[in-house]
């Protein structure tokens, strides 16, 4: 009979009632006489097996989120490896020395340059293996794989691409080194700087897996949609232990177990180093990752050890040698690493008699040479078979590694390995001899490549290899395929205005993304993506119209279904409500807007998130979009400090659009009428279909107005960034001043007031102009300035901004009023011709009407018009005495702080 014990879950039975309660004791009895008797080791060997009986059965028990340190296949389990291993091994011997040359010729070159040595080193096998038999290239079906290279072990993939013909030793000369175009080499995977090379930017650590998720999941939904067949398409991803912290490399874990994204592998290169030291000094960092993916619902397969560690295993009937594995903690493991054969045979099988006998007849140097299974091409060749063969779940392969391994005992496994740039003439010496690679000594002070030459047997089977796979990798390749752009039906109707009704911007746009969505020439190229919020931005009549893209479909009746406008999912659904994750909605939006490239299918992604959600929050991503030259729109709705009702501080936004304007390869706008959010829809569509590697910020506001028609000969002006909008009202007796006022977004509103205002009581006739992007003239005007500095014989050329602005700044002082920062408006200050004053919203937002906090922070019609009165005086054109008059009258508190000031 089974001792009592206290249960702390006594009343389970009530919940779950007992069939059979003497057959379930039966088994307690059984499992406390194998404690007994056996010890828990053995208990818990048999549970393991029992579980996995289980699962065999189908019987429908969860998997253990952690196993035994140990490999997830066995010897018997693995396939045979396909290839020439001698020949492959002589090849990761030639991509390793070129790898650490390249790097170390680079800073003798130019001292602290920089650049990465024991990355690639602890990962060569890794990738290896999968170039030669795994990485499908651009000629493949479909256009081959998606590979997310590990940014530090970018020398590595150099240096295999040297080897390959594809890149001379000149280049490799020129690692770090990329000013001149197409002379050097990025220091990272750069696609923006290399375009035939490189396809996805990763060394923002945490961005890389975060963006190999939504690829994954984006294939799928390309599939899906019927636009392309991604079946042959595989991702990998590469990744480091001490990567997988960053929040962003976690962030999708949940997506792809539950979508069920078996065409994506996760590689873990587990060196158990990050940069400084160790990952989980005093912990198990594989085991850790295993529970986290596992619970997650990927399939998980540790390739922890070896081959030299299989006879060892196989003799351990007593389970000691396991034991010792699993309480071993990674800082001892990095120990073991630096250490000699007899230290490990005192620390590590010292302390159990058994451990001692099991490798009795070994010597130190055998103990020495007990390598981690990331070193291990089969171990590595078996674990890729196998997360190809598995189906229905994404698969984490963890690999253990030595960071620095083969670099020698000065950088080999040290917490310096990280930083290490240089290798000594003696420790050059070391790795040349591990390598046995034929370079002279006297060479050896110069790190030269080594290249056996274009027919050396070596090369010759890399390049088969390669050629059997689809050709090289990475490659980034984009085909030109023919896309209409939309016709002028879907634009036509925001040229004629709103007629007397009152809508947002926000609205527009909603209808705008209907009219292209339902266009035929590419109305099923347009995605779509919402972080959980296309009700507050008026978008979910989609929802039923095209549906809501989900890898199973819908399996319930949604709460609304008898609603005209219901939620309904689709596996064919075209829009990504992505829920509420900015990140996950800016890594699917990276994933359409490459798509051109990727998969030679021009998408057209539409991203619409909360504007202080953005640039603020994920502008990281953004900068990555950049880089990987993505092409789409994204659209900063609810804009603005002032505009957006009674929300508070976290919400306003008044700092997004500068910063989208030092975004390189974003286009920043900010239109104040529906005409113009089409217009800049509509170039950017023809852009981006004709080649243009740039994407779109536009804001968009939640307050209604009435829409006027679009001005004759807007169109270029609103493009470029400005065109004027209203001339000035007739003004009684003939104006006694003149001015120009600028405007956009929403606070157009309060400017065309404030030119109301203006005339009607203090006689100045002041013109309005609409400012679109203040970005986009500041660009064009750097431009000009930059040829007139290097061209000073010729004759000077005049800015855009300054040229539209000629007349107005002799007239009378130019004002701006925006809902952001002043310094959005402050971009174009230098070239602005006469007095120039602007108005912005710096400092915090807070909860409060728009009428109380356009007068908080001054820029509602009153305070633009004594801004303006105050700039006329300052020029002599009006008596101050009038300035303080308006004052007075308009009930301006002169004495009140500045609103960057009143942070409280």
């Amino acid at each position: 009979m089974a001792p009592e014990m206290f249960d702390a879950y006594g009343d389970f039975k009530r919940q779950l009632p007992d069939s059979d309660p003497q057959e379930t004791l039966d088994w307690i009895d059984a499992l406390d006489s194998v404690v007994r008797t056996a010890g828990a080791d053995r208990a818990q060997f048999i549970l393991y097996r029992l579980l996995k009986r289980a699962r065999q059965l189908d019987i429908g028990l969860p998997p253990l989120t952690q196993t035994r340190y140990i490999n997830t296949i066995s010897p018997e389990q693995e396939p045979p490896f396909p290839g020439d291993e001698w020949m492959e091994h002589r090849i990761r011997r030639m991509v390793r020395w070129n790898a650490v040359a390249m790097v170390l010729r680079a800073n003798n070159l130019t001292p602290g340059i920089g650049g990465h040595l024991a990355t690639y080193a602890s990962a060569a096998t890794l990738y290896e293996v999968g170039f030669n038999h795994f990485f499908h290239g651009k000629d493949a079906p479909g256009m081959g794989d998606q590979v997310f290279v590990q940014g530090h072990a970018a020398p590595g993939i150099y240096a295999r691409a040297f080897l390959e013909g594809r890149l001379s030793e000149d280049r490799l000369d020129h690692f770090r080194r990329e000013v001149v175009p197409g002379q050097g080499l990025s220091s990272y995977p750069h696609p923006r700087l290399m375009p035939d090379f490189w396809e996805f930017p990763t060394v923002s650590m945490g961005l890389g897996p975060l963006a190999a998720v939504y690829q994954a999941r984006f294939n799928r939904y390309l599939q899906a949609r019927g636009i392309k067949d991604t079946g042959p398409n595989h991702v990998w991803a590469f990744l480091g232990d001490g990567e997988m912290d960053e929040p962003e490399a976690i962030a999708a874990l949940g997506l792809a177990g539950r979508d069920a994204l078996d065409n994506l592998t996760f590689v873990v290169n587990c060196n158990l180093q990050r940069l400084d030291g160790p990952v989980r000094g005093n912990g198990k960092i594989i085991q850790e990752l295993e529970g986290l993916f596992r619970g997650a619902g990927w399939n998980v397969i540790k390739v922890v050890w070896g081959r030299e560690w299989d006879e060892l295993l196989a003799r351990d009937v007593d389970g000691v040698l396991v034991h010792r594995m699993n309480e071993t903690l990674d800082g001892e493991f990095q120990k073991f690493s630096v250490e000699s054969g007899a230290y490990i045979r005192e620390h590590f099988f010292g302390g159990d008699p058994r451990l001692q006998a099991m490798v009795a007849d070994k010597s130190d140097d055998e103990l020495q040479r007990l390598r981690r299974g990331g070193h291990d091409y089969r171990k590595v060749f078996a674990a890729y078979s196998a997360a190809l063969a598995h189906r229905g779940a994404p698969t984490a392969i963890l690999a253990k590694t030595v960071k620095g391994w083969t670099l020698g005992p000065g950088v080999e496994a040290r917490n310096i390995t990280h930083q290490a740039k240089k290798l000594s003439e003696a420790e050059l010496r070391i790795f040349r001899d591990r390598l046995e690679l034929p370079i002279p000594d006297a060479q050896l002070k110069d790190a030269p490549y080594y290249h056996p030459g274009p027919d050396a047997p070596e090369i010759q089977y890399l390049q088969e290899r390669r050629r059997v796979l689809g050709g090289p990798l990475p490659r980034r390749v984009v085909v030109t395929k023919r896309v209409d752009a939309p016709g002028e039906a879907a634009y036509s109707e925001f040229r004629a205005g709103s007629g007397g009704q009152a809508v947002s911007t926000t609205m527009a746009f909603a209808k705008l993304l209907r009219n292209l969505v339902r266009d035929r020439a590419i109305g099923q190229r347009v995605v779509p993506i919402v972080p959980d919020e296309a009700r507050t931005f008026g978008m979910d009549p989609l929802f039923k119209e095209v549906g809501i893209y989900a890898a199973h479909g819908q399996r319930y009746e949604p709460v609304d279904s008898n609603l005209v406008l219901s939620y309904r999912e689709a596996t064919d659904g075209q829009v990504l409500e992505e829920g509420i994750t900015e990140a996950g909605s800016s890594a699917s939006f990276q994933a359409a807007a490459t798509s051109y490239a990727t998969h030679g299918e021009p998408m057209l992604p539409f991203y619409i998130f909360y504007s202080m959600f953005g640039f603020q929050r994920t502008g990281d991503q953004f900068w990555a979009l950049g880089d990987v030259r993505g092409r789409g729109f994204l659209m900063g709705a609810t804009a603005g400090r002032t505009t957006l009702h009674g929300e508070g501080l976290q919400h306003d936004d008044g700092q997004s659009l500068l910063v989208a304007s030092a975004y390189p390869a974003i286009r920043a706008y900010d239109p104040a009428f529906a005409y113009e959010t089409a217009e800049i829809v509509r170039t950017g569509i023809e852009r981006m279909l004709g080649g243009d590697d740039t994407s779109y910020y536009i804001t968009l506001y939640n307050e209604n107005y009435v829409m006027p028609e679009m001005p004759d000969g807007a169109a270029d002006g609103i493009v470029r960034g400005l065109y004027r909008f209203r001339a000035a009202p007739p003004v009684e007796g003939g104006p006694r001043a003149r001015a120009t006022l600028l405007g956009s977004g929403s606070i157009m509103q309060q400017v065309l007031r404030a030119q109301e205002l203006l005339a009607g009581r203090y006689g100045v006739a002041a013109d309005v102009w609409s400012a679109t992007s203040y970005q986009q003239l500041r660009v064009e005007a750097l431009d000009v300035e930059h040829w007139n500095r290097l061209h000073p014989g010729e004759p000077r050329r005049v800015p855009f901004v300054t040229a539209a602005l000629s007349e107005a700044g002799s007239a009378g002082p130019i004002v701006a009023a925006t809902d952001y920062v002043a310094a959005v408006p402050d971009q174009v200050a230098r070239w602005i011709p006469g007095t120039w004053v602007s108005l912005g919203t710096d400092g915090f937002g807070r909860s409060d009407t728009r009428e109380a906090l356009r007068r908080f922070f001054e820029i509602d019609p009153e305070h633009i018009a004594v801004a303006t009165l105050a700039a006329l005086a300052d020029g002599e054109r009006i008596g101050r005495d009038q300035v303080s008059a308006a004052i007075a009258e308009l009930g301006i508190e002169a004495d009140r702080p500045f609103s960057l000031a009143a942070q409280g």
